[in-house]
């Protein structure tokens, strides 16, 4: 099997990392546009089955050629790439995978499914954490049921240093994507009808195992992906909240009401400020980075099962590999996205046009994989504690 990691950041070392792993793959080209990154990588890999190459991945001219003799392209770079990317591989004839879009950018790959099927192609967008790893556990909480009332999904990825200043925070992916989550609005479904809900509100209390005790979840943008399409039609309730210690949803909104997450120009002794632009580089320069982190995922699924009401509860709790350098936000991000890929190049996924996750993946095997790599993801199921709220 012979992959393209496309982007060597944190995400693409850690899909190259676990791609790597395996000695079905025979070849894995890793590209970026900055030679630095791509020979820091190699260094730290030194395999032979590694093709360093760099390569400008807006300049599908440069892409195509490169990646036509590879049997699947997994996409570790900024969102708004992945539509063009997407074409990109249909013109070479090679699978596709990405870690997750936008709203906007996923509607412009899901049209691409006519021409995938014409082309053979399989592509999978959105194979990350949230959207991707929930959207799994959902469908797999949902399979037994013979009917759904809700579905709620929540997950975060959070420092170990609970009051870690300035915001209770670390980065783990961009500040640009970072502050997408924190704008405009959502997707929920409520009462069985699509509705849309400002994010950052919706706010609520959550409890985890100790050390973690009451967090809070609130709504951010894009996580629900094509889960309202899949279910619209049998739930009355889903929706998708990010996890974070209690306090940061106030300093957010403090920041979005001050105009701060605001992309329209404003004028400061006769020079021209984007405010978002302005946050975003102070949310690089402040926010600390590399620091131990925690992921927390709960997907709780509540229907009808054997002619009762029934509850199934997928958790998971990953802590960072340090001695790989993998933050736990890049395992539950990257992880995913190796094990789908390598699904597709096997051929264990073998249906072709973009594909939902939820749909094509086969869950047993996919726990398995994410087992087999120390990523435990626990399920209890029973009656419902208290009846659904809808």
């Amino acid at each position: 099997m012979k992959f393209v990691v496309l982007g060597a950041g944190q995400m693409g070392y850690a899909v190259a990392y676990d791609l790597i792993r395996s000695p079905r793959v025979d070849k894995l080209l890793l590209a970026d546009k900055d030679p630095a990154r791509i020979v820091e990588l190699v260094e730290k890999f030194e395999d032979k089955r590694i093709v360093p190459c760099e390569l400008d991945a807006a300049d599908s001219a440069q892409v195509v050629p490169i990646i036509q003799e590879y049997d699947i392209v997994i996409s570790c770079l900024p969102y708004r790439m992945n539509y063009d990317l997407a074409k990109a591989a249909l013109e070479a004839g090679t699978h596709f995978c990405d870690l997750g879009s936008d709203e906007q950018t996923l509607q412009k790959i899901m049209a691409l499914d006519a021409l995938a099927k014409e082309h053979q192609i399989a592509i999978v967008p959105n194979c990350g954490l949230a959207p991707g790893l929930v959207s799994i556990l959902a469908a797999a909480a949902a399979a037994p049921m013979e009917e759904l009332y809700e579905m709620r999904l929540r997950a975060g990825g959070l420092p170990i240093e609970p009051e870690l200043p300035p915001m209770r925070y670390s980065l783990v992916f961009s500040a640009e994507g970072l502050i997408d989550e924190y704008c405009g609005d959502t997707i929920i479904i409520r009462h069985g009808k699509v509705l849309r809900v400002p994010v950052l509100e919706e706010l609520e209390e959550i409890q985890f195992p100790e050390p973690f005790g009451k967090l809070e979840a609130f709504s951010t943008g894009g996580n629900v992906a094509t889960l309202p399409d899949t279910y619209g039609n049998r739930v009355q309730l889903l929706d998708y909240k990010t996890i974070r210690y209690p306090g940061h949803c106030s300093q957010l909104r403090l920041l979005r009401d001050l105009g701060l997450f605001s992309s329209e120009p404003v004028e400061l002794d006769s020079q021209t400020v984007v405010p978002r632009e302005l946050t975003r580089t102070l949310i690089d320069a402040h926010l600390p980075r590399n620091e131990p982190d925690v992921v927390l995922v709960r997907v709780k699924v509540t229907g009808i099962k054997e002619r009762k009401p029934w509850q199934i509860v997928w958790e998971g709790i990953d802590y960072m590999d340090q001695g790989a350098g993998l933050s736990a936000m890049a395992r539950m991000t990257a992880f995913p996205a190796s094990i789908i890929a390598q699904m597709i190049a096997k051929g264990d996924i073998s249906e072709t046009g973009v594909l939902k996750q939820e749909e094509c993946v086969p869950v047993r095997l996919f726990l398995a994989e994410m087992a087999s790599r120390g990523i435990r993801l626990s399920q209890r199921e029973g009656e419902p504690e208290v009846p659904p709220k809808l």
